[in-house]
Order: C-alpha cells, then sequence, then structure tokens
C-alpha cells in the first residue's frame, strides 16, 4: 500500500498538479492535509482526499477524514484543531478514538515522522512555505508487512530521505 501525503500548499495549483502527474498509477491513495487554499471542485484537488485547514474556506472540505487501506485505518486532519505545534497527545487520542494506525497532518510546516504507541504520525511539511528546512516536501508511505517506509521528497520529486519503522 502506498500513500502519497502533501499538504500547506496556499494556493500553489501547479506544484499539485506535476506531483499527481509524477505520482499517478504509483501511489494507491493521495492525501492532502489541509491548507491547498483551492476549492475543492478544483481540478487540482481532484483525486486527492482532503481536509480543510485554518487557511481554507471550502465548506466542502471535512475538518478530518478516515480512510480504510488494506488492513490499515488512516486518519488525516490539519491540525490546527489538534495543537499539534506543541504535542502529538491531543492528535493520538483523535487517531484512537477513529481506531487509526496512521494520522496524517499538516499546519506546522514542519516535516517529520514518529511511530508511538501503535500509531504511524507523519506531517509531510509545506509544499510551498516550508520552517526549519528549505526544503519544500511531501511524503509517500509504503506500507509492507511488518514495515512503514516513509520517504520525503521535494517539489522536484528528488528523494530527501526515507525513515523505516517496524511495527
Amino acid at each position: 500500500m502506498k500513500v502519497l501525503i502533501v499538504s500547506d500548499n496556499h494556493g500553489q495549483a501547479e506544484v499539485l498538479r506535476q506531483i499527481k502527474a509524477r505520482h499517478q498509477g504509483e501511489v494507491d491513495l493521495f492525501i492532502h492535509c489541509g491548507d491547498s487554499e483551492l476549492p475543492s471542485s478544483s481540478e487540482e484537488m481532484k483525486g486527492f482526499y482532503g481536509v480543510r485547514g485554518n487557511c481554507d474556506f471550502d465548506d466542502d472540505y471535512p475538518q478530518q477524514l478516515t480512510k480504510e487501506i488494506g488492513n490499515h485505518r488512516l486518519f488525516a486532519t490539519h491540525g490546527h484543531l489538534y495543537q499539534v505545534k506543541s504535542s502529538l497527545l491531543p492528535i493520538k487520542y483523535a487517531a484512537e478514538e477513529e481506531n487509526a494506525n496512521i494520522a496524517c497532518f499538516g499546519h506546522s510546516h514542519i516535516a517529520g515522522v514518529e511511530y508511538l504507541d501503535g500509531i504511524l504520525f507523519i506531517n509531510p511539511g509545506s509544499i510551498e512555505l516550508p520552517r526549519m528546512t528549505r526544503n519544500k516536501t511531501y511524503a509517500i508511505l509504503d506500507a509492507k508487512d511488518a514495515c512503514y517506509f516513509v520517504h520525503y521528497y521535494n517539489e522536484k520529486g528528488e528523494k530527501l530521505s526515507s525513515h523505516t519503522f517496524e511495527k
């Protein structure tokens, strides 16, 4: 199972078109963790399961979503409603309430991944306005039998880093 996760493009539509075209047919699911600042009906957002960020004004985006993918349950939200800039605890509780073993979020613009108490937390960073790095990033999760592999890419599709977690 492969999932592409992106967040915080803040109105930059072309980068979403490029990412989608680059990985079409390679990934099983496209997730957008909010602050696209694009209408949910826009061509760029077609194919993405997106959530509403604090800079999104389209009411058609849900605040959160849960997707079943194989033996995995993925919870996605923007993160601003769960204080992700200070702690993973509120989003951990939300993921547990949804029986999710993967939690994806944005908001902080800081790429990061952590495996805690059976839940994989993925922040893809920002594809437009990164913090604590110059790299504009998105992530691809590759879930295998006993491992999670999380790969970070820049906006040009160049791999920046990879992380492995045993379930």
